[in-house]
């Protein structure tokens, strides 16, 4: 079995495969200070609750858009798991080319999405995070990273509305009755989920027009990639452990390096 870690600006996911099957999935907070006993401790009591013996993993690997917790989370992998984590980065192989100006600058997570979405639905194909920021990676048929878009995310405008005007209220996040509201917090909801329902779609029209590829497949992802993908057909699928999968395809590219 093998230990894959996401490590995002607001959550840390982990996942545990055996083979191609994931097993078990625990999230933690990124933005919580933890020394690498803390991370150890927390992460063998959650791999003890989910039924999984630290002992039985063979490996694991982190992609981090975090570099402050690496130091700490690698030392707790290597010294309560047992293993030697992999952590993507250049020179890993992914089986994509990045064809960007600055290969170097793409995300981890951005990367390893990429990874999973041309190997399970193939290429050409645009991957949509709904995560922190929204972000729109174009892979192409012959497996290029070929271009990124990075938007605000969903709950940065829900934070920006709250925070920088004084009579609005921090809200759940949802799909209200109807974009016609006549109260504040149906108002906010429709202004935040049509808008980033528009956003989609108009983006992913413009990066159809622009690259000239018209049968592009659209694959989602993200906490809140559920609720934006069952309201728009400009999604095809929605995928809700893309990046764990992409950790665990490009560990298994690189297995005998890991050994």
């Amino acid at each position: 079995m093998i230990l894959v870690i996401d490590v995002g600006n607001t959550n840390m996911t982990l996942g545990v495969y055996k083979g191609e099957e994931l097993r078990a999935t625990f999230r933690l907070t990124t933005q919580t200070p933890r020394t690498s006993d803390e991370y150890g401790i927390i992460i063998t009591q959650l791999l003890q609750n989910n039924g999984v013996d630290v002992k039985e993993l063979e490996g694991s690997i982190v992609a981090s858009v975090v570099p402050d917790v690496m130091h700490a989370l690698n030392g707790a992998l290597a010294r309560y798991t047992g293993t030697r984590p992999v952590n993507v980065g250049p020179g890993i192989k992914t089986g994509l080319r990045i064809a960007t100006e600055n290969p170097r600058a793409i995300g981890a997570d951005r990367i390893v999405d990429a990874v999973a979405a041309y190997e399970k639905y193939g290429g050409p194909v645009l991957v949509v995070d709904f995560g922190t920021a929204t972000t729109y990676d174009l892979i192409t048929e012959a497996g290029e990273f070929a271009a990124g878009i990075t938007a605000p995310g969903i709950r940065i405008s829900a934070e920006a509305l709250w925070t920088k005007a004084a009579k609005l209220p921090n809200i759940e996040i949802r799909k209200p009755g109807s974009i016609l509201a006549q109260e504040t917090i149906s108002s906010m909801q429709a202004g935040l989920v049509y808008g980033q329902i528009g956003q989609t779609e108009y983006i992913i029209e413009k990066v159809k027009e622009e690259s000239g590829i018209r049968k592009l497949k659209v694959v989602a992802t993200g906490g809140l990639g559920r609720l934006i993908a069952d309201e728009t057909k400009y999604i095809d699928v929605y995928d809700s452990f893309l990046t764990l999968e992409g950790l665990r395809i490009i560990y298994e590219k690189n297995r005998k390096n890991n050994r």
